[in-house]
């Protein structure tokens, strides 16, 4: 199940998506009165075509715990080395916009990078959750961008400037509620002002250090999760720059595509 959050004119909603997202004209929202937490939808009379409505970034959380250095070669290319526990960091929720909303790159920044990840949707408020029984307090997956300031981090030695600017979190389009995380290719393009495009990062989540289950029993045992709550996975080998005019592009099957254009702020 794909569940979306949308603004009519007539205000925000949750709906479900029904046909193929690859031909809006033909793809459906039915509205539910509320997100639907454990899984089982509860339908308005009330449903809308794809095309005449604007996604919104699927969940607005308390918190966005992410997940540092989660892939070998990612690790490698920043000159570290991936870690016997995970490496984690907040950003603020203020960083997330939904799709097609444009990334801005702060004028403190001569380089802003995108790095593609897949994302997790917390269902229920859970601490200390066994890596076993963590598919238990997931309520589906989405798409995420982890913009960095890469000038900033590198310079500062820590990371939370450097990833809390505002835009610095695009999620979306939708929580896709059943979805296989340990086999799902992630693809970045990012298309240039003059037209031209190029893929920057292409791996498979197979190649994670630490698996969902596992990310998500440490995180608990340091803090209690919300629902709502989006905890990033970490993005593989390839991030790059991203300079007004562009837009970035983040795949991931089994859920769909997030694109986002670039502006100087």
């Amino acid at each position: 199940m794909r569940i979306a959050r949308f603004a009519t004119p007539d205000g925000v909603s949750f709906g479900v998506v029904e046909g193929d997202p690859s031909d809006p004209t033909a793809c459906t929202l039915r509205q539910v009165d509320e997100l639907p937490w454990d899984g089982q939808p509860v339908f308005t009379e009330k449903s809308f075509p794809l095309s005449e409505v604007r996604l919104l970034a699927p969940i607005f959380p308390t918190k966005i715990v992410a997940v540092g250095k989660n892939y070998i070669d990612h690790a490698k290319e920043l000159g570290s080395q991936t870690s016997d526990e995970p490496v984690i960091f907040i950003k603020p929720p203020t960083t997330i916009i939904g799709p097609d909303v444009p990334i801005r790159r702060p004028a403190a920044s001569q380089r802003v990078d995108h790095e593609g990840e897949l994302a997790i949707i917390i269902n229920q408020p859970c601490r200390n959750v066994d890596a076993m029984d963590a598919r238990r307090v997931i309520l589906g997956y989405t798409i995420a961008n982890d913009v960095t300031a890469r000038d900033i981090q590198a310079a500062e030695g820590q990371w939370t400037r450097a990833k809390s600017y505002d835009t610095f979190c695009p999620l979306g389009p939708w929580i896709e509620t059943q979805l296989d995380p340990s086999d799902q290719d992630i693809l970045v393009e990012v298309t240039h002002a003059d037209g031209s495009s190029e893929v920057r990062q292409d791996e498979n989540t197979a190649a994670v250090v630490h698996t969902v289950s596992e990310i998500i029993e440490f995180i608990s045992s340091v803090m209690t999760l919300l629902p709502g709550d989006v905890i990033l996975t970490g993005t593989p080998a390839g991030i790059g720059p991203l300079v007004a005019g562009d837009t970035v592009t983040v795949s991931i099957d089994g859920i769909g595509t997030l694109s986002n254009p670039v502006v100087n702020a």
